[in-house]
């Protein structure tokens, strides 16, 4: 009889994977993805420091990818407010 000696693999490093994933790919929505996700990964490297439990690497990855989300949604709204001013003149006379 064999025991299952692998840990389990906290949620929350999925879920924060996952969030961090879409954050990437949809617009406007990704920057509020990205921040829940950065949530989720604090959850789970908190739960798997307390625990004995599998996924930091989930977690950190979860995270890496959340923070180019975020930083990626900022770059696409500044673009966005960049590209509505550009064709704006102001008259000094």
């Amino acid at each position: 009889m064999e025991t299952n000696t692998k840990p389990q693999i906290n949620t929350n490093s999925i879920v924060s994977l996952t969030l961090g994933i879409v954050s990437i790919f949809i617009p406007i929505i990704g920057f509020i993805t990205g921040i829940i996700g950065i949530i989720f990964y604090k959850k789970a490297s908190n739960q798997i420091a307390a625990s004995n439990q599998g996924g930091k690497g989930l977690a950190i990855a979860g995270l890496i990818c959340s923070i180019v989300g975020v930083i990626s949604q900022l770059f696409f709204v500044l673009g966005i407010i960049t590209f509505m001013f550009a064709g704006t003149t102001v008259d000094y006379e």
